[in-house]
Order: structure tokens, then sequence, then C-alpha cells
């Protein structure tokens, strides 16, 4: 297991149960569900007058999904500053974030909803589709790290 986790896993399980909490408690005090594929969508809508972003169920849900976003980014931030960690650096090149971001966006629209909706959100509640997105996003991000890892890091 080190060889996968050299730092181990307990902020790994750490952070799976505050998400899982935090999504839990968001429902349990609101109703809501906290994916955040539609936060897209409903951001869009602030901008964008296309039919699409102009749905009920985004104009009339913005301003809380904005809230919540906008409270993920400081979580992330008070960690950074509490953990002393300083910020991730990366060697993969702008170009293949910005495809990789693309690709992950557009699944999330054919998918009608993210790794967070689907894995956190639509598995708690037992949902067919969000079980068959959650291995479709799983066997894609298998096959494309294997990908990644034969070619050597060159695609």
């Amino acid at each position: 297991m080190e060889t996968y986790f050299p730092n181990g896993l307990g902020h790994y399980l750490a952070g799976g149960l505050i998400i899982g909490a935090a999504v839990g408690l968001l429902f349990i005090t609101t109703g809501l569900v906290g994916g955040m594929s539609t936060v897209f969508s409903s951001t869009w809508s602030f901008v964008s007058k296309q039919a699409f972003f102009q749905q009920k169920r985004f104009t009339d849900s913005r301003a809380w999904r904005l809230a919540y976003a906008a409270g993920l980014i400081l979580g992330g931030l008070i960690w950074l500053i509490w953990s002393g960690a300083g910020a991730w650096q990366t060697g993969v090149s702008w170009g293949q974030l910005a495809l990789g971001g693309f690709l992950v966006g557009f699944g999330a629209r054919m998918s009608n909803g993210c790794t967070s909706g689907h894995g956190i959100c639509g598995l708690a509640f037992l949902q067919l589709p969000s079980l068959l997105a959650v291995l479709t996003f799983l066997a894609t991000s298998i096959v494309t790290a294997q990908l990644i890892a034969w070619t050597g890091g060159s695609l």
C-alpha cells in the first residue's frame, strides 16, 4: 500500500468522512443535493441568456450553489494555510489540463452529474444510474491512467 499511498491513508479517510458528513448535513438541513456539475450550469445562468442555462432549476438554485462552491474553495484555502503544505504543482502541461477539464465537464454534462453528485449523493440514495455513472468514471480513469503509464506520459 505504501507504493500507492506513500503519505498514508489517514488524510484520505478523514477527507472522505468530512465530505460525506457535509453532503449529508446539507441534505438533512435543507433537502438539497450537493453535486458540483449543477454549480457550473447555475453559475453560467448569471451571464448567459441561452435557454439551457436559464432553466428554472438553475436560476432558482444559483445563489446557494455559488455559496456552496465558495465554501469548498474557502475550505481548501483554510487547509492550505493550516497544514502549511503550500500550493501543489504538477508536471502536466496547460494543454493537457485544459483538455482534461473539457473532457471531464463534457462527461459530467453527458451523465447528468459529476463524480460528487453521482458518487457521493446518488449512491447514498441507491440510484442505479449513479452506480452506472460511477463505474463508467472509474473504468475510464483506470484505462486513461494505464494508457499514460504505457506511453510514458507522452499523451
